[in-house]
């Protein structure tokens, strides 16, 4: 299989914001909108299986990882990242695209369909929610109400917080943690792993938590029952951050979507079972009109 060949590029977006965004493949425009967790290189199994029929298009949220911040820490709302998400299909040349959302993605995406539906031809939504992630972590209803002051708390102290993280993804010992307390499965590519960890240390941590902070007062959910491109959610069973149940509820309220729950997957689903996430997609992709 080819080497992924990847150009960066960067622009100034709406608010003169650089954003960093990269490019990979050929054909039918794919844009990953990307998790917290990581850039485009979390989905480098979905581009290397896929990079000969589509054109991958990859951003850097604003103020994190390789994008410039923004002009004030109020200014990274989900609606923010969104109209960057425009900014870069316009720099890119690009009328539309199928979306793939991970994680804090899925709302990025979610917010994309519903302020410009014209833009978007499809959906793979993986391991996320329409919006107030925190009232599913768990499953338990009362972390909508915990976890925000906490995330207020380590925002207000980034320094330490930067500390902390740079010490722990240093730590080799961290994926075998992750896998025996269940925040991950065996079968996580450990390489990706590193390469995200390693990404973390330089972050500015108290952009990171005001992003986390307003990504939790977001919800796109009112246009779940209007959706009329083809969908595919993947969950993972394991997922503690986003449940089975969520994800189970979302496709519900989707008009034809489809919905793959994962034996076995936590949250990094794309990364633990790449081959099972890939053909599943590929089917939608051929079934639905999308394939290249």
């Amino acid at each position: 299989m080819k080497p992924i060949q990847v150009q960066e590029h960067r622009f100034p977006s709406f608010d003169e914001t650089e954003i960093a965004y990269h490019a990979a493949g050929e054909g039918a425009p794919i844009l990953l909108c990307n998790g917290l967790g990581g850039s485009w290189m979390a989905w480098k199994h979905q581009i290397r299986y896929f990079q000969e029929q589509h054109r991958f298009l990859s951003w850097d949220y604003r103020g994190l990882y390789r994008s410039g911040p923004p002009p004030s820490l109020d200014a990274m709302t989900v609606e923010d990242q969104c109209r960057d998400a425009l900014a870069v299909l316009d720099h890119a040349g690009e009328e539309s695209a199928i979306l793939f959302g991970w994680s804090m993605g899925v709302q990025v995406a979610l917010e994309l369909i519903r302020t410009h539906p014209e833009r978007v031809r499809g959906l793979v939504l993986i391991n996320g929610v329409a919006g107030h992630p925190w009232k599913t972590v768990m499953n338990i209803g009362l972390m909508g109400d915990l976890l925000p002051p906490v995330i207020r708390g380590i925002g207000s102290v980034p320094r330490i917080a930067e500390a902390l993280t740079r010490r722990v993804v240093a730590m080799p010992e961290a994926v075998g943690w992750a896998k025996r307390v269940g925040l991950a499965a065996r079968t996580l590519d450990e390489d990706i792993f590193h390469e995200l960890a390693a990404s973390f240390s330089d972050l500015d941590m108290k952009r990171y938590m005001r992003t986390l902070e307003l990504l939790g007062e977001h919800d796109a959910s009112s246009i779940l029952t209007e959706i009329d491109v083809p969908t595919l959610f993947i969950a993972g069973d394991r997922d503690l951050f986003t449940p089975r149940a969520a994800m189970e509820k979302m496709a519900r309220n989707v008009p034809g979507a489809e919905l793959m729950v994962v034996p076995g997957g936590t949250h990094y689903v794309a990364v633990e079972f790449p081959e099972l996430v890939n053909l599943r997609i590929e089917k939608l992709l051929r079934e639905r009109g999308l394939a290249a």
